[in-house]
């Protein structure tokens, strides 16, 4: 149900708290009226807009007006689900090169570095203020705490896909550069920092509808057991466990009956999601001119194909970009009766339209474009469908906490119930036991798609057999160990002499 309002209040909060890079100037901070920060930002009103602001970097990366670096097609292309596929191999070269493994400092995800620490900025910038007063207690515990949550997830991503970065909670002064911290440092700041979090009970385990966008709980839970099993953390194993035992048991989220309706409309911020992006085509202010302004998505735009004749419901004429076909690998991977192959699979094989690279006439069913997602938009309407960004669903809460029984000394059969409860929704039959690779690979059904592949082979020690040369000659290189982090972009080696490449 699209009833979240809060994260597209923000255009106003987003003028107000523009930000550049980690390693340049922050631009300076003024309010329409010209009043002093301090005195701006003493109301309840002003401060809501400095989290709204802080919320809005998690709509940038599909494209913030650089580049089109969609969080789930970052990471999918990594992995073996798809091709990157476009126009041609030097359309969005920096996928091309990296899902090749040959990334370089010109060709890697550089805007995600400029969006994320803008996040980070957002969110120093909220707990600041809050410490100025200016609303009720609770309401500035829960601010702070969500800017918290949003600071972490932010840094998870930067620390998930460049390892070594600059770490900060405080905004920087001139000259606004940072300590180069460790991978392992990087985590071993952030992980008590959201133990702390968590511990502090401030946020609800669901927010109601009203409020649906929201950081929650149960968001914090899973954000802990996503780091904690990345870094193999086992000493945290136990930990973690409890947190998906505890979204479990709270009644508040549950599995949607139907694997299809997940990725509609209607299943937005349903029983099933814990955390989404919201995009919304109603009164799109998102335009060609205006990529950061409140609206929809063009990731249904980058992933379907180009000059579509009509039908499936996306009306003739629509088009396509050609990015992420699905190998016909991945539609194999499937049995006949699992329902999640229908959903994640848009099989358009004997559909005439125009080809694009590495073309298999199947995309990705999840996020695909139909007319009604943008009809309400009055700007451009391949830039502003409404498809939500799934990033936690309860269906990993179970896996999760499947494997993390498995890795703590539970038995092989309470982990199997757990996976079976997934299964079982797809139409397959339940297990009776289950070991690490069966809940690496039942991920991999249930989650094509959804950015989870890669870090899954990853953390998992399966990425060096996996990510291989392919047998058509896109993949020619393969996975290694020091490619875990992608290279740091030239041009903020450039910016801050004291940044460390990785040894990519």
């Amino acid at each position: 149900m699209k009833t979240n309002k809060f994260i597209l209040a923000g255009a106003l909060a987003g003028a107000l708290m523009l930000t550049t890079s980690c390693s340049d100037s922050f631009l300076e901070v003024k309010n329409p009226n010209g009043e002093p920060l301090e005195e701006y930002y003493t109301t309840d009103e002003h401060l809501l807009e400095a989290l709204t602001a802080a919320y809005d970097p998690l709509h940038w990366p599909d494209w913030d007006g650089s580049a089109y670096n969609a969080l789930n097609i970052d990471a999918e292309i990594m992995g073996d689900d798809f091709w990157v596929g476009g126009n041609s191999i030097s359309d969005n070269q920096h996928w091309h090169k990296l899902f090749n493994f040959e990334g370089d400092g010109n060709n890697t995800l550089a805007t995600l570095w400029t969006d994320f620490y803008s996040g980070v900025k957002r969110c120093n910038d909220v707990i600041k203020y809050c410490g100025w007063g200016g609303s009720t207690e609770e309401k500035l515990k829960s601010y702070t705490t969500q800017a918290r949550v949003l600071r972490v997830y932010y840094y998870n991503i930067l620390w998930h896909y460049y390892g070594n970065v600059p770490f900060y909670l405080e905004n920087l002064e001139a000259p606004y550069t940072a300590p180069q911290l460790t991978a392992d440092e990087i985590y071993e700041r952030l992980i008590p920092e959201l133990e702390d979090i968590i511990d502090s009970n401030v946020l609800p385990m669901r927010w109601d509808d009203t409020n649906a966008g929201r950081v929650s709980q149960a968001m914090a839970y899973m954000l802990y057991a996503e780091m904690v099993m990345y870094q193999k953390d086992t000493a945290r194993y136990s930990k973690a466990l409890g947190y998906m035992n505890e979204i479990i048991s709270s009644g508040k989220y549950d599995l949607m009956p139907n694997y299809a309706d997940l990725w509609k409309e209607s299943g937005e911020w349903g029983i099933e999601s814990i955390f989404e992006v919201n995009y919304n085509d109603d009164n799109a202010q998102r335009d060609w001119g205006t990529p950061k302004s409140v609206g929809g998505t063009v990731l249904p735009t980058l992933i379907a194909p180009n000059q579509w004749p009509g039908g499936d419901g996306w009306d003739s004429g629509s088009d396509g970009w050609g990015f992420m076909p699905l190998r016909l690998e991945t539609y194999n991977m499937y049995a006949d009766n699992d329902t999640r192959r229908a959903s994640t699979c848009w099989d358009v094989r004997g559909v005439s339209y125009n080809e694009r690279y590495q073309d298999t006439h199947i995309w990705l069913g999840k996020y695909r474009p139909y007319s009604d997602n943008c009809k309400d938009c009055p700007t451009s309407k391949n830039l502003n469908y409404n498809n939500n960004l799934r990033i936690y669903r309860f269906s990993e809460t179970l896996l999760n906490a499947a494997e993390l029984l498995l890795q703590t000394g539970g038995s092989a059969g309470e982990a199997a119930a757990l996976v079976s409860k997934v299964r079982q929704r797809a139409g397959l039959d339940a297990v009776a036991s289950v070991s690490i690779a069966d809940i690496i690979e039942e991920r991999h059904l249930e989650f094509v798609g959804e950015g989870k592949r890669y870090f899954d082979l990853v953390r998992s020690g399966f990425a060096p057999t996996v990510l291989v040369p392919d047998q058509y000659g896109y993949r020619t290189n393969s996975w290694t160990e020091n490619k875990k982090h992608i290279p740091l972009a030239q041009s903020e080696l450039d910016a801050d002499p004291s940044l460390k490449p990785n040894n990519y």
